[in-house]
């Protein structure tokens, strides 16, 4: 879906911000990233330590108008996404997303390392 997606001229783009050490399941992540942005999507990591002034919870943008905000519970099982629709709020998470991006590292960059 991905590489059909891309080969059409969207866009698939995420910061993963990550806890160092990286658990297992981070671990995963990075090891199954390589397969979605061979496919065209490009992830791109964040250490939680340089994530200073970003929001402590998930989100996700699409066409950077439609905002989903993530809820987890105390044991990170996922709850549910809530659809935000108040333009101020979406406008806030895209700043908040190119933050992130600009201060994350490339996915085979972050491998690597």
């Amino acid at each position: 879906m991905i590489r059909q997606a891309t080969l059409e001229g969207r866009r698939f783009m995420r910061v993963r911000v990550v806890t160092m050490p990286l658990t297992d399941y981070s671990r995963f992540g990075v090891f199954c990233s390589e397969h979605t942005n061979a496919a065209g999507e490009d992830i791109r990591y964040l250490a939680r330590s340089d994530a200073a002034g970003l929001p402590d919870y998930d989100y996700w943008l699409f066409d950077s108008s439609k905002l989903v905000r993530m809820h987890f519970d105390d044991d990170e099982n996922f709850l549910g996404g809530e659809i935000i629709e108040d333009p101020t709020v979406i406008v806030e998470h895209n700043y908040w997303r190119d933050a992130a991006w600009h201060r994350a590292t490339r996915r085979d960059d972050f491998a690597t390392e």
